[in-house]
């Protein structure tokens, strides 16, 4: 068993509910030293925050809002509590934030307002970002470039995207977050980060979604992240030992203050 690390985690969601701490415990003895929860909006802040008080050494909180929860209505009140937490409390990153164009194309231009008020946060606190771009990674890019070059770091959570958006991404010293998707037989996931150096790699799960073969329809958690290393390895001819070495060094890396 090796020593891992989960830079992407939702298990303070309601899935969890009915066994949160057992999925702690579970995750622990599989090997996982660390899991980071990104936040979503106002409504899972308790939650997310009642999680990391229990497991303190394990569960790490970040703050941001997810570009799913940017209403017109709304999104600049949210902003404004995530604003609030962010500065007054100590959080790992600034996240979960980023694109959505899967969901709701109609609000991309407050997508992208909201996007780079929290990377402004992020430059100013010295924390890295945690970047969603479903069906918009070369949006994204676009948007966090003139950031990168300022100095933001980060990582682009579960990346889905092309081999030269790939490229791009770890052109401005950001991570990519590989999951349960490298284990799907249709996925192309391993030949589009073929070319992409181990040192910009992280282990994540998005629990509860997209779990690893053989979990995959089931609800995902953290003890699942030696799946993702197994398969990550061998796509990439390289010991498990040795991957999850390198992806928990770069966690580490990501997730300690410049």
């Amino acid at each position: 068993m090796f020593s891992t690390i989960d830079t992407h985690s939702h298990i303070y969601l309601p899935e969890f509910d009915g066994d949160r701490k057992e999925t702690v415990h579970r995750a622990i003895a599989a090997g996982v030293e660390k899991i980071y929860l990104p936040n979503v909006d106002s409504e899972t802040i308790a939650s997310l925050l009642q999680l990391a008080a229990d497991f303190p050494d394990v569960c790490i909180p970040m703050m941001g809002l997810h570009p799913c929860s940017v209403k017109p209505e709304t999104y600049q009140a949210e902003l404004q509590i995530v604003k609030q937490l962010l500065f007054q409390k100590k959080y790992a990153g600034v996240g979960e934030i980023g694109l959505d164009l899967y969901w709701d194309k109609s609000t991309f231009n407050i997508q992208v307002e909201a996007l780079e008020t929290q990377c402004a946060w992020a430059l100013e606190l010295n924390l890295p970002v945690i970047i969603h771009s479903r069906n918009s990674t070369q949006e994204a890019i676009n948007v966090i470039s003139s950031f990168a070059k300022q100095g933001l770091k980060g990582v682009f959570h579960c990346f889905s995207g092309t081999k030269d958006e790939a490229q791009q991404i770890v052109e401005m010293d950001f991570m990519l977050g590989i999951g349960g998707i490298i284990t799907y037989k249709k996925s192309d996931l391993h030949e589009c980060i073929a070319g992409i150096s181990n040192e910009f790699l992280v282990l994540e799960t998005d629990a509860p979604y997209l779990s690893p073969v053989p979990y995959r329809g089931k609800r995902n958690e953290p003890s699942y992240i030696p799946h993702v290393l197994s398969t990550l390895a061998q796509y990439r001819n390289i010991s498990e030992e040795k991957l999850a070495i390198i992806t928990t060094d770069n966690a580490r890396k990501l997730f300690s203050k410049k």
